[in-house]
């Protein structure tokens, strides 16, 4: 397997970041030698919360259970006496004026139902993950997404909003992308209020990073440009 700490010490020192990336790998079965989720979480996003504080876990379907929104985007279907939770929450959503009903089908999905859900730090990834996920401020996932566009892997889609967790079967389907977020997300990860996300497939991680020197590099001359600029074009 590839060197992944190299590539997560390289990520946080060329970016700046102050999280650590977080490995996400959707299985057909629980891998071996890879410890079991004990506990509850409220939602599968607070998984990412874990891993980033250095956890490395396999979670099950019904890990996932209570939120069902995350449930969905991960194509993780629900018991029969659980179903009508769903319809409840998108309900509330859309009676707040937070969601339409008409965007539901629209929301990313995973196209196959997984058995287990692998989470870790990049470094410790027990194998090569499907899709690895970065937050941060916003002058790093600028960056981020200008390597991913130099490496000609980020996705033709805008930024997305809610919900957060269909970033993930976003980024498998279509290539890199960026999300800003929602506020379940920001409770449950207990991210800032300055920081957004980027997803990048797994599959292009290390082409994303082999760009990353040249984009900080031309973003350092470009600011000493531009500074410049101001400075000679500003007027009193």
């Amino acid at each position: 397997m590839r060197d992944y700490a190299a590539l997560e010490h390289l990520f946080i020192e060329a970016l700046g970041l102050e999280r650590r990336p977080i490995a996400v790998s959707f299985r057909d079965q629980a891998p071996a030698g890879v410890a079991a989720f004990t506990g509850v979480e409220p939602a599968g996003c607070g998984f990412w919360r874990l891993a980033a504080a250095g956890q490395t876990f396999s979670t099950k379907p019904e890990d996932h259970y209570n939120c069902p929104i995350g449930a969905y985007t991960h194509n993780l279907p629900l018991p029969p006496e659980r179903q009508p939770e769903l319809e409840r929450t998108l309900g509330m959503m859309t009676g707040l004026g937070y969601l339409r009903w008409e965007e539901v089908p629209a929301i990313a999905r995973l196209k196959t139902t997984p058995a287990a859900v692998v989470y870790s730090p990049l470094a410790k990834t027990p194998s090569d993950p499907d899709a690895v996920l970065f937050a941060g401020r916003p002058r790093s996932m600028m960056l981020l997404q200008e390597a991913a566009l130099r490496a000609g892997v980020a996705a033709e889609q805008p930024l997305l909003a809610r919900p957060t967790c269909m970033a993930l079967p976003a980024a498998l389907a279509g290539g890199a992308v960026a999300s800003n977020g929602c506020i379940g997300n920001r409770i449950y990860t207990e991210i800032g209020d300055d920081e957004l996300y980027v997803v990048i497939p797994g599959k292009d991680v290390f082409r994303v990073a082999a760009e990353v020197a040249t984009i900080t590099a031309a973003n350092a001359e470009l600011a000493t440009y531009h500074r410049a600029r101001a400075e000679s074009l500003r007027s009193e």
